[in-house]
């Protein structure tokens, strides 16, 4: 179950872009402000080229605020250097992008376990291939281990995307269009594998969709339009 702690706050986050037309235009994102609580599940949706990525990438800090605040457990994101936050992305988010990215030469095993080889935290580092065994069983690939990104489909290869996401075992996941690459079938497989993985691990989930369905399964849903984010009324 959530906490009552927020696990993430954003306070007054906007981005702007560089240059002279993007300095006269509106900012991409206009004074954010976001809670979410430790356990949560959160979808964000909204038009094309609204900002949904760039909100995300700010969180994961792959991107950094033009003005505002991000805080991960308390602590302010936007105050670390570069060497810093590869340290926080490799120990506290896992990120599951619309492509794969896995390495076509590895194998399944190999591919989950490329995070853990950055990681400082020895017993994470020594627990991860039985870590990686369990989790390659839950999402119903551990006869795949050997196989190579190749031999797999298209969902094959994002839950394999996903084990390698969690296998530093990371407070927040964040998913930007994981379904959207994918077939029917496959999208609505993967939608059910996250929001268990959310309620099983207590991971907290932000997932950026275009897919009504996969937001309809996150406990919350915002929508951003014109840089603003806005509560999306459950339906009854």
């Amino acid at each position: 179950m959530p906490g009552t702690e927020p696990l993430l706050q954003l306070t007054g986050v906007t981005k702007r872009y560089d240059g002279e037309a993007a300095a006269s235009a509106p900012p991409v994102l206009a004074d954010i402000n976001l809670e979410l609580a430790r356990g949560e599940s959160l979808a964000i949706v909204g038009p094309s080229g609204c900002g949904k990525t760039t909100l995300l990438n700010i969180i994961g800090t792959l991107d950094r605020p033009t003005a505002g605040q991000v805080q991960l457990e308390g602590q302010d994101l936007t105050a670390l250097d570069e060497r810093q936050l590869a340290e926080l992305r490799n120990r506290q988010v896992g990120f599951v992008f619309q492509m794969h990215h896995l390495l076509p030469q590895c194998t399944v095993f190999e591919n989950v376990l490329l995070p853990t080889l950055a990681s400082a935290n020895e017993v994470l580092r020594d627990g991860a291939p039985d870590r990686a065994r369990r989790l390659l069983d839950r999402v119903g690939l551990g006869a795949r281990l050997n196989h190579r990104p190749g031999q797999l489909s298209g969902g094959e290869r994002q839950r394999v995307a996903v084990v390698r996401a969690l296998i530093n075992e990371p407070q927040l996941l964040l998913a930007d269009e994981p379904t959207g690459a994918l077939d029917r079938t496959s999208a609505e497989n993967l939608a059910q594998l996250l929001v268990g993985l959310n309620r099983e691990t207590g991971v907290t989930l932000i997932v950026v969709t275009h897919s009504l369905d996969l937001a309809r399964q996150m406990g919350r849903t915002l929508e951003l339009r014109d840089g603003r984010l806005k509560e999306v009324p459950r339906a009854v």
